[in-house]
């Protein structure tokens, strides 16, 4: 999962919950999962041979061989490409060339160079080898556009041909996950006004959360996008030729001409009030050079196909990711291998047992089932979005999508949290198959992080797919167990670092309850007579 540390928030919601007692599993249950299996599924999955199972690396090619090779053993039919179970990727690697970064403020009195890595940040071109813009530049505010919530931060300017500067961030006001979405947009609502540039200021506000320099440390990183079959990057804004990442204390050039000065600016954010587009009556040219190498990766998927004449047709999705973040650059460690084991293997042993559950299960679901493995979404959701974008059965067959990321087994819980269950009729489904089990559904105690746009289920939802994600609630069921404490504790210790491993005191028989949940869900999606509906309030019920 990609996710921001959570470890204060955890820690204030341990009381989310009165404990509640372990209830039996339901007495008309034909089968459950086998702690065992789940083990045995994790430890291989997790294990350093595999070496962290990096996107396009020879360790996550022996994971989706493994998941292949269980597809296989349990009868599913093969959902990937030319009647096998891959669905193969193709992704383009971009990096940034040493020394290549220029930002060039012309203010018509003086030019300005503003240095890399210390007053901005720019990553490299996924589509070009080398790439220069030079242009006029707008302030719009946020750059944000949703007619929801009454926001246009293009209004009463013109930004064809011209760099646009925005401040990162959102309005406060703004609800967290639809907020989260409007925000992973702003690149798209600059290039459909004919933007060429984007600069993201860094703001006062935001320095407090992540300081500039915390950023940088990262801005050497490549860039991964996938490919189409054409060979055609993903998201073809071609018109925005340059982009930069700007620290508010270098930004006083772009407002030496300014009728409202950048303190103003930030004054006004200081009293929650949203600032106006405007001219900034300067110019800026944004350079740099790429270097491109081609790398494959592959999704894993299999069906179950249905029972039913009339509803075969159609499919509960199942989502796990196998990749994970590889070896570690760390050299003060002596441990190198990110292995992963509650991020993912966790999720892909849950949905390895979950296919074997359908299987054996003493009826056939009346909806398919697909299983689908997906890679890259370490690297930004990117084998999961593929997927929406060039799916194996029609899109528009797929009813509901049961993502299954993280699920920390590290404690006999007593709650889950179901991220997306307050969107559609899924928040039925899902507190009736926790139920069955004595577990409670919790709402989100951690609402700011949005964590129902950030994980593999959410390109499936920008598809129109309803979708839900569940993760093990902050209540533990043991005596003297601290289930915030303990889920906090994992993401301040282990959480994308090489002791995420099966080392940890996993609670297989907690996995056995979290698998029989998400089992219980698809099977009642599965079979009822109407497809998930999303709720008519909901932000996501018809996005653009």
């Amino acid at each position: 999962m990609r996710i921001r540390t959570l470890v204060g928030v955890a820690l204030l919601s341990t009381g989310l919950l009165a404990c509640t007692e372990q209830a039996a599993a339901p007495a008309h249950a034909a089968v459950s999962a086998d702690a065992k299996t789940l083990q045995a599924h994790l430890e291989f999955l997790a294990s350093d041979a595999l070496e962290g199972r990096d996107t396009g690396s020879r360790g996550h090619e022996i994971a989706a061989q493994y998941i292949v090779s269980e597809f296989k053993a349990l009868g599913l039919q093969p959902a990937g490409d030319d009647g096998t179970y891959y669905q193969r990727i193709k992704f383009r690697r971009s990096s940034l060339k040493e020394g290549s970064a220029n930002f060039i403020v012309d203010t018509g009195a003086e030019q300005v160079e503003l240095e890399f890595g210390k007053e901005f940040l720019m990553g490299p071109s996924a589509y070009a080898e080398k790439s220069e813009v030079t242009a006029p530049v707008v302030f719009v505010g946020y750059g944000l556009v949703s007619e929801e919530f009454g926001l246009n931060d293009y209004a009463n300017v013109d930004v064809d041909g011209k760099i646009v500067v925005m401040l990162s961030g959102r309005p406060a006001d703004l609800p967290s996950e639809e907020g989260a979405h409007l925000n992973s947009s702003k690149t798209r609502f600059a290039a459909e006004r004919g933007a060429v540039g984007v600069i993201s200021l860094h703001t006062p506000a935001r320095e407090e959360v992540r300081p500039f320099k915390v950023s940088a440390m990262y801005q050497r990183a490549p860039s991964v996008t996938w490919l189409s079959p054409d060979g055609e990057p993903n998201l073809a804004y071609k018109n925005i030729v340059g982009s930069a990442y700007l620290d508010y204390q270098a930004a006083e050039p772009l407002f030496a001409n300014a009728a409202i000065s950048l303190d103003e600016i930030f004054a006004q954010l200081e009293k929650e009030e949203q600032p106006k587009p405007f001219e900034l009556a300067v110019a800026v040219t944004m350079s740099r050079a790429s270097e491109h190498e081609e790398i494959s990766s592959p999704n894993v998927a299999g069906i179950l196909p249905g029972s039913d004449p009339d509803l075969k047709d159609e499919f509960v999705l199942y989502t796990a990711h196998s990749d994970h973040i590889g070896m570690t650059q760390d050299l003060s460690q002596d441990d190198h291998i990110n292995n992963g084991a509650m991020d993912n293997a966790s999720g892909v042993s849950v949905l390895l047992e979950t296919a074997r559950m359908f299987v054996e299960a003493e009826q056939a679901p009346k909806r398919s089932i697909l299983f689908l493995s997906v890679t890259a979404e370490e690297r930004g959701l990117l084998g999961a979005d593929y997927f929406a974008h060039f799916p194996t059965v029609p899109l528009q067959q797929i009813v509901a999508n049961v993502n299954l990321d993280m699920p920390v087994l590290l404690y006999d819980f007593a709650d889950v949290i179901a991220f997306g269950s307050t969107h559609s009729t899924l928040g039925e489904s899902v507190a009736e198959a926790a139920g069955q089990y004595g577990i409670e559904l919790s709402e989100d105690p951690m609402p700011e992080q949005a964590i129902f746009t950030r994980s593999d289920h959410y390109p499936f939802v920008k598809k129109g797919v309803p979708a839900v994600f569940l993760m093990t609630g902050f209540t533990a069921k043991g005596e003297g167990e601290n289930g915030g404490e303990i889920w906090g504790q994992f993401f301040a210790e282990h959480y994308h670092r090489p002791s995420d491993e099966t080392s940890l005191p996993i609670n297989y028989q907690a996995g056995v309850v979290f698998t029989n949940i998400n089992y219980e869900i698809g099977k009642t999606i599965a079979n009822d007579p109407e497809r998930p509906r999303w709720l008519p309030d909901s932000f996501f019920a018809d996005l653009d």
